[in-house]
């Protein structure tokens, strides 16, 4: 996995869109992958609870034949958190403060989904080609 180009579009997400504040990719099952977190954020911690919530959300689209979850918010006193399936198996989570755009933010987020989850699926040529 290239962690460079994860952590760039990460990166570049936060500077799409004004007021968020952090950013996480995780594992479905709550091992953290890579995050850009403030000192004041647990990212492992973050990744979770992200992992959690989008368990329980996924599971109330299936139950409520809602189809296939996509993302889910949970409005907070002094922002949000956004959680962002990424495939099946991989999530983001998307902090942002009371200011941020939520149209904005669901807007810039799916193509940076597509090619983070590209990123996470992607072999290491190198590795595939030894002993040839």
């Amino acid at each position: 996995m290239d962690h460079k180009a994860l952590a760039m579009e990460m990166r570049d997400l936060r500077e799409q869109v004004d007021g968020i504040t952090d950013t996480a990719v995780a594992a479905t099952d709550g091992l953290l992958i890579a995050a850009d977190t403030a000192e004041s954020i647990d990212p492992e911690g973050l990744a979770a609870l992200a992992a959690a919530g989008l368990g329980l959300a996924r599971r109330a689209a299936e139950a409520t034949g809602r189809g296939t979850l996509r993302q889910t918010v949970t409005y907070g006193s002094q922002g949000c958190a956004a959680f962002y399936a990424v495939g099946d198996t991989a999530l983001m989570v998307v902090l942002g403060d009371e200011g941020v755009d939520l149209d904005r933010l669901h807007r810039a987020t799916q193509p940076a989904l597509r090619r983070i989850g590209s990123i996470l699926t992607a072999t290491d040529s190198s590795v595939a080609t030894e002993g040839v």
